[in-house]
């Protein structure tokens, strides 16, 4: 599943109207431990979180995206450009580290 669609769901307070720059991405970029398991995947020079940050960096609803997983403590992926343990630091009020 996309990771829009996975914002998108019914129990998802979000609703977006603007294509997000992650609709047709493989959703293993954004979930790494997903990427691991591909029989398939390509050989990639950067890590595919690297890649997904890349991507939300583009995004026009990348803010939207990131107050949904901080809010709702998505602890899995890349959301709004941002990993698990970053978000657990905005969530405690503290900075994420820089890249």
């Amino acid at each position: 599943m996309p990771v829009h669609q996975v914002v998108q769901e019914p129990r998802s307070p979000v609703r977006f109207t603007t294509r997000a720059a992650c609709e047709d991405a493989d959703p293993g970029l954004f979930f790494p431990i997903m990427w691991d398991d591909r029989p398939d995947r390509p050989d990639r020079p950067d890590r595919p979180e690297e890649q997904a940050r890349r991507i939300c960096q583009t995004c026009p609803l990348q803010a939207a995206c990131l107050d949904w997983a901080v809010r709702t403590g998505e602890p899995d992926g890349v959301w709004g450009g941002t990993t698990p343990e970053e978000r657990r630091r905005l969530r405690a009020g503290r900075r994420p580290a820089t890249a």
